[in-house]
């Protein structure tokens, strides 16, 4: 009992024994009706052939009389046993007429409708199963038409060891199905698992096998594969980050130490002091922008903060930011261009106009004098874009897969307060709408875009 309890914990054991027992019911079911839908019309066509027999009978009484249902009785005699007839006339008292039965049945009433019973044939002198019908006469003669039933229960008992077998054939094919099927998807099961279990290992640049038939597997196998490939680069953007946070980190770290320390330096003017406690603070701001850039980048490459997606209008989005940055843009003299047109869009509204913001100030750097900053919003399939280009130098193209790194910095005159997370940020935005970030040298200048699911 307890290796059964065992073996029924088991997922395999479970789905065949789930398969050999609907399997059996659907047959049962199927093969019950088959029986009954048989024996029934059966049945209901011998007491129609019965029915039709006593009334033709009946009807040659009437017209004929006695004498020519007995002569009718007669004449179907000597192909009875074919057909499995049976015929009993007898008179008022019981005294048989004609008929191929011995006496009339016991406590049988004529015309008490269809009815079954053991009566002894008068050519066999033998016992047999009976199903008949009766009729009193007008002269008060008894008149009982039947069929043989000993065929039909052989028959039944055919199609009962017929059904049987074909039941037993039935769980034995469900037992041999339910195999195969746990075979077929248990493999798959065990291929994915043993992959699984290699990645557990470390093993992180193995992906789950696919077969190439497209189905339900192989769609698993590959959303897994595509989760794989997100948490891959994750993992590689966290290294990535962890590796800069501990290098660039610890220039504006060491700084602050030293205005610290230079604090407590005796013979200090006040002024000197105020000085340095104003470069400490700086130091200080730029540490907690950093820290909260970072925050803000693990938020959105997590996903939090999708409970607080909304239907979002992005030209009006656009206007509100060319509308913030326009005059800053004027004491440079550029010019803020906005174009294309695009349906609203699911999406965190604080988040994506941060994203914008970013691509302008990130143009405007390099935007030269006199030219203009093209904002673009289009619509390709699922996604929406969101471009912004300027008239720039550009970046050397291979450098461009590095813009949307953390603590990537191009412009090395910038590097002392620019920490490099802006496009960063608009990075891990793109992917917490289900896109990505985008870049390309226009030649002149580059254009950066955020491509946005429209089914976020």
């Amino acid at each position: 009992m307890d290796n059964l309890r065992l073996s029924l914990k088991n997922s395999r054991t479970r789905l065949v024994l789930a398969s050999m027992v609907l399997s059996t019911l659907l047959t049962a079911a199927v093969l019950a009706m088959v029986y009954v839908t048989a024996n029934r019309t059966i049945t209901d066509e011998t007491r129609s052939v019965v029915s039709a027999e006593l009334t033709g009978l009946a009807d040659e009484y009437e017209r004929r009389g006695m004498i020519g249902l007995i002569t009718a009785i007669e004449r179907r005699l000597p192909t009875a046993a074919e057909r499995d007839a049976l015929y009993l006339l007898t008179g008022r008292q019981g005294t048989k007429l004609a008929g191929n039965l011995v006496n009339w049945p016991e406590g049988i009433t004529p015309g008490s409708g269809w009815v079954d019973l053991q009566l002894r044939k008068a050519d066999t002198d033998q016992y047999v199963p009976i199903s008949a019908a009766s009729v009193r006469l007008p002269g008060g003669e008894r008149l009982l038409v039947g069929r043989d039933s000993l065929a039909r229960q052989q028959f039944d008992r055919v199609l009962l060891r017929s059904v049987a077998l074909a039941l037993a054939t039935a769980l034995a094919l469900s037992l041999l199905t339910g195999w195969l099927l746990t075979r077929l998807v248990f493999s798959r099961l065990k291929d994915i698992a043993d992959t699984a279990d290699n990645i557990v290992s470390g093993d992180l640049a193995l992906r789950m096998p696919l077969r190439g038939t497209g189905d339900e597997f192989d769609q698993v196998a590959g959303t897994l594969n595509n989760m794989l490939d997100r948490i891959e680069e994750l993992i590689s953007n966290l290294r990535t980050t962890s590796n800069s946070i501990a290098h660039d980190l610890r220039s504006p770290l060491s700084r602050l130490r030293q205005r610290v320390e230079s604090l407590a330096e005796s013979g200090k003017s006040e002024q000197d002091r105020e000085i340095d406690m104003a470069r400490a603070t700086g130091e200080i701001d730029h540490l907690l922008r950093v820290l909260s850039q970072l925050t803000e980048i693990s938020r959105a490459e997590a996903g939090l903060g999708r409970e607080q997606f909304e239907l979002v209008k992005l030209q009006q989005l656009i206007g509100d930011v060319v509308e913030l940055y326009e005059p800053v843009a004027a004491d440079q003299n550029i010019r803020l261009e906005v174009t294309g047109n695009a349906a609203p869009i699911q999406g965190h509204r604080p988040l994506l106009s941060q994203a914008l913001s970013n691509l302008l100030e990130n143009a405007m750097r390099y935007a030269p004098s006199g030219t203009a900053i093209t904002i673009e919003i289009r619509e390709d399939g699922d996604y929406t874009f969101l471009s912004v280009r300027d008239r720039g130098p550009g970046v050397p193209e291979s450098d461009l897969p590095r813009l949307q790194m953390p603590f990537v910095t191009l412009d090395p005159a910038r590097t002392e307060r620019n920490a490099g997370l802006g496009l960063a940020l608009v990075a891990a935005i793109s992917h917490m709408h289900g896109g990505t970030f985008l870049a390309r040298n226009r030649k002149p200048g580059l254009e950066t875009t955020i491509k946005l699911s429209r089914k976020s």
